[in-house]
């Protein structure tokens, strides 16, 4: 056997190699089709803690404030409930572009996206704990102009809503 015919035998057994690995490639293209795309199951999940946080940081909040309203002089047993205007918001980072000309400023604003091929998603900058929007206070020592005034101006420093979103009763 000559050297030509060496070669020629190492080309055919390149080629075929190549071959085999294209149709075990092309296979595995054709198979990731049918498997389920996680990124949906990702998102689910989520949604739904998306909604337990809002919750569960509502909660947070209305235990801390009786906490610490149970601490006025003369407010005894306190109770609160909060209402809350949204759930969590989340801010993207985005990329701002101004164009100034002699007569007018142009701006544009795209978000940064993140990821490649399907995976591609916005940049999240931050999340904004829900907005509380307001509030209702009871506790025993409310039957007393100045307690109820001090818890008025509590509340309202606390949780930055005015005092017109606060209702202070006695409790029964």
């Amino acid at each position: 056997m000559g050297l030509n015919e060496k070669i020629k035998g190492m080309i055919q057994g390149k080629r075929s190699a190549v071959i085999a690995l294209g149709a075990v490639g092309m296979v595995l293209i054709l198979l990731s089709g049918f498997l389920p795309e996680r990124k949906n199951y990702e998102k689910q999940a989520e949604n739904e803690s998306s909604s337990d946080t809002a919750q569960i940081y509502c909660e947070d909040t209305e235990k801390r404030l009786k906490e610490f309203l149970e601490n006025i002089d003369g407010a005894g047993n306190v109770e609160v409930y909060l209402t809350v205007g949204s759930g969590e918001q989340y801010v993207y980072a985005a990329e701002e572009k101004k164009v100034r000309t002699d007569s007018k400023t142009e701006e544009e604003e795209k978000y940064v996206i993140v990821g490649g091929g399907n995976s591609r998603e916005p940049l999240i900058e931050r999340v904004k704990t829900p907005e509380i929007t307001g509030a209702v206070i009871i506790c025993t020592g409310c039957g007393n102009p100045v307690v109820e005034e001090r818890i008025y101006k509590a509340v309202s420093a606390a949780l930055d809503i005015p005092t017109s979103k606060i209702f202070v009763t006695k409790m029964k």
